[in-house]
């Protein structure tokens, strides 16, 4: 008796399966190559808490320009982490997780914080969304500021938190020298505000600029993003400080 349509069509089926399946793991094997260099794991380690740039990683890690650029190359090569230029110095980028780039790994360090206090410039818009954000999905109690605060809450910020459910808190924007406590783990969370406090102990989440204008776009949802909840390596119960 013939092959009949069903068995061929399931033989297929089965055939694109096991592909999927071998294609999933060579990406796994990839990673944990990658990971397989002491060097490359500290970068990864230090980029589950924040954005670097790679003149941080060099002062970070100690290493020269031409060897951090072949480690970065592999951890790129194998999905662990992307670049993109800084919004404020064109000429300066960012290195970040890659989404879903740990993915049954668990590198990174926890420590315990009081408070967390997100930073921007103006205090009117990421930085007040990422408390928002923070406070939804976590018990630690969290704050915002910034370096040059605004007037008020920028109405685009408040318009696209309220279209996420949220909503942000009748205040005005504060300067970061009112708000910060010795025990506050200070997160910078745009660019500007981070390459103006360069000697500041704490972590960088590289965000873009809120659009000026309400969308119902789905908010960024990459460990450098804005998201409904904390990036994976932070959870609800400890947030993360560089070792």
């Amino acid at each position: 008796m013939g092959t009949s349509l069903t068995d061929e069509f399931t033989s297929v089926k089965i055939e694109a399966m096991n592909t999927e399946q071998t294609n999933a793991l060579q990406v796994r094997a990839a990673k944990h190559a990658a990971l397989a260099d002491p060097a490359r794991l500290r970068i990864v380690d230090l980029l589950t808490l924040g954005d670097l740039s790679p003149t941080e990683l060099q002062s970070e890690l100690g290493m020269s320009s031409n060897l951090l650029s072949h480690h970065l190359r592999t951890l790129e090569d194998a999905r662990l982490a992307t670049r993109h230029r800084s919004e404020a110095d064109k000429r300066r980028s960012y290195i970040h997780l890659a989404s879903g780039a740990l993915d049954g790994l668990v590198p990174g360090q926890e420590q315990g914080v009081r408070r967390v206090l997100f930073v921007c410039t103006r205090n009117s818009a990421r930085s007040q969304l990422a408390a928002a954000l923070w406070q939804r999905a976590s018990d630690i109690p969290v704050s915002s500021a910034g370096t040059h605060p605004a007037p008020r809450i920028a109405q685009g910020a408040i318009d696209v938190a309220r279209l996420h459910g949220l909503e942000l808190a009748d205040l005005a924007p504060r300067r970061l020298d009112d708000v910060a406590g010795e025990a506050d783990l200070l997160v910078t969370v745009c660019d500007n505000a981070h390459e103006e406090l360069p000697g500041l102990h704490g972590i960088h989440w590289s965000i873009p600029e809120t659009p000026r204008r309400p969308s119902r776009r789905p908010m960024p949802t990459s460990p450098s993003g804005l998201t409904t909840s904390p990036p994976a390596s932070t959870p609800p119960e400890t947030a993360h400080a560089p070792g």
